[in-house]
């Protein structure tokens, strides 16, 4: 059966490749790192299919490598000496502070500043501009963090597709998102929500829209610049009017939540077929038998900003295990004073794909990057993340909730505690068994990440757009969407029924005092005809001790002479 099915989808996979024509398809990434790696392997993926790739690279990105061989077409760009000089500055400034456990908004909105400059300069850039036109892609596929491949998209008019690299919330995407089970990007909460948690999570719903206006208005100059008054897109349209979202997440991670048909997840793309481990590695692992070895890598960011503290905090942390530990960081770059623990070996590279799939693996310590992250799931590792910024503490909330790691902020890791921390998880068989289901889970898709990529491009590509999997709500304001202006019409409606109820019920209560009043006036002999009433004269109140001067007063008078005058017309009515 399952032979029968791997042809089924092999078929159909061939007859779409086989319907749709080699496309044109430009790739942007003006971010490094991880961002940038991710936009390398589609890229990749995308030519090795058959489709004509080009990628828009800034280069002047010192995390990406500078003699790497690509398959497919890389237009580099770069910025003036000046302008890289402040672009760096901003984003040293912005990595110590996060290591430090500063991550302030503000320092990631003056980044923000500075990555609009930087798109300004390369829209300025004619050569380049004029060299994107004229090679008439079909397709633009740009990444959610980097506005600016949004920017040239619409410059280009021509259609894209996005890719998210991080969990879901981090932009809107114009999802269903119900904050009474959807955690809100940042609130590290889990989808299993008490009653203050869902406050907690609704206040925080609107402090996500009031940042992602803030960081989205960082490229209102940049916009204004380089696109004509009346023809100026809003950021946050642009977002909605991707063609397809791929994201680079799996349900063996992800809370389960609403999705829209144009939602594609493919986390795992970055997993490679396992190579044997080199030589120098198996030495090293051999060394400690049944004990296993424990992998640290902690993304090339972090490595390059670590301080020393942490360093030797965790340097000690290693020593009190029993497995050798294999740790990835620049060799030169250790602090001297600082004895390196005699169970740990340090590299500037490794083979992470391949540590992760060995079999004396006990334990992964990551920084709780997606593509780090879908690699263990993938191999069902357990890990520990110490997260620095970005997406990485809601990343490691989702694999603390999926019961396969455990986490620690950067500030507390200190020697006793990581250690006690890391006995826990590999001597806790649970976490074993947990990240061994979520690999069952991420391995039994039908479809591999990468052919689930290509054959929802190709899609697009035969159909001329994906406008059959957006729904009408994406071109709906706010106010609509979320049903306001009906729950402000409903509730006028009902306040108006209320207060018309209010007043018709003040008036039948008082009618129904003055007819009780009236019921319980004294009776008086009734006279077949009365009398009609008579003009008061001062000799009517007469009676009255002192005459019409007395302390009564004419008003008293007046009130009795209305009295007798009215109650034969009273009773005649009873």
């Amino acid at each position: 059966m399952a032979r029968q099915w791997a042809l089924l989808l092999a078929c159909l996979l061939l007859s779409g490749f086989l319907l749709s024509e080699a496309a044109k398809i430009l790739t942007v990434s003006s971010l490094g790192g991880s961002h940038y790696l991710l936009l390398d392997r589609v890229s990749q993926i995308l030519q090795d299919h058959g489709h004509n790739v080009t990628m828009l690279l800034y280069g002047g990105d010192y995390l990406i490598p500078k003699e790497k061989e690509s398959v497919y077409h890389v237009i580099s760009w770069l910025l003036s000496e000046e302008h890289e000089k402040e672009l760096k500055k901003y984003f040293d400034f912005f990595m110590q502070e996060a290591l430090q456990g500063r991550e302030a908004f503000d320092n990631l909105v003056k980044l923000m500043e500075q990555l609009g400059i930087q798109c300004s300069n390369l829209l300025r850039r004619s050569d380049i501009m004029d060299s994107l036109k004229n090679e008439n892609f079909d397709l633009v596929f740009v990444e959610a963090f980097d506005f600016c491949s949004f920017l040239i998209a619409e410059k280009l008019g021509k259609p894209f597709v996005s890719i998210l690299p991080t969990p879901f919330g981090s932009v809107d995407l114009g999802l269903p998102s119900p904050v009474s089970y959807v955690p809100v990007f940042h609130s590290l909460l889990t989808d299993c929500m008490d009653f203050w948690s869902r406050v907690k999570n609704f206040l925080m719903f609107f402090d996500f829209f009031m940042k992602q206006w803030q960081i989205q208005s960082t490229f209102d100059k940049t916009i204004k610049e380089h696109f004509p008054e009346g023809a100026r897109p809003v950021l946050s349209h642009l977002l909605k009017k991707a063609e397809l979202w791929f994201v680079n997440s799996d349900f063996a991670l992800e809370f389960a939540r609403p999705l829209l048909p144009n939602t594609v997840y493919v986390g795992g793309l970055m997993v490679r077929p396992v190579k044997p481990v080199p030589q120098e590695f198996e030495n090293f692992i051999a060394k400690f038998r049944d004990s296993g070895f424990v992998l640290v890598a902690l993304g090339s960011m972090v490595n390059l900003y670590q301080s020393r503290e942490v360093l030797r905090e965790m340097n000690g942390a290693f020593a009190h295990l029993s497995q050798g530990v294999i740790w990835k960081y620049n060799p030169s770059h250790w602090p001297k004073d600082v004895k390196l623990a005699a169970n740990v070996k340090i590299v500037d590279w490794l083979p992470q794909n391949d540590l992760l799939a060995h079999p004396h693996i006990r334990l992964f310590v990551t920084h709780g990057g997606m593509n780090s992250i879908m690699e263990a799931i993938q191999h069902g590792v357990p890990m520990i993340g110490i997260p620095v910024f970005g997406e990485q503490a809601e990343n490691l909330i989702r694999v603390e909730a999926k019961k396969f790691g455990v986490s620690i902020q950067l500030k507390q890791v200190k020697a006793e505690t990581l250690a006690l921390k890391m006995k826990q998880v590999i001597e806790d068989k649970r976490y074993k068994s947990a990240a061994v289901a979520a690999s069952i889970i991420r391995r039994s898709h039908p479809l591999t990440p990468a052919q689930r990529l290509v054959g929802w491009i190709d899609h697009i590509l035969q159909t001329g757009g994906a406008a059959h999997l957006k729904p009408y709500a994406l071109q709906q304001p706010w106010h609509e969407q979320y049903l306001l202006d009906v729950i402000l019409f409903l509730l006028v409606v009902t306040l108006g029924t209320l207060w018309l109820c209010g007043k018709l019920l003040g008036m039948v209560a008082r009618w129904r005092g003055q007819r009780a009043m009236i019921e319980r006036w004294p009776s008086r002999p009734r006279k077949s005809s009365p009398r009609p009433p008579t003009p008061l004269k001062d000799s009517d109140c007469s009676a009255w001790p002192g005459g019409p001067q007395a302390s009564k007063g004419l008003a008293e008078c007046f009130e009795l002479w209305m009295t007798i005058t009215t109650e034969p017309l009273i009773s005649k009515n009873l």
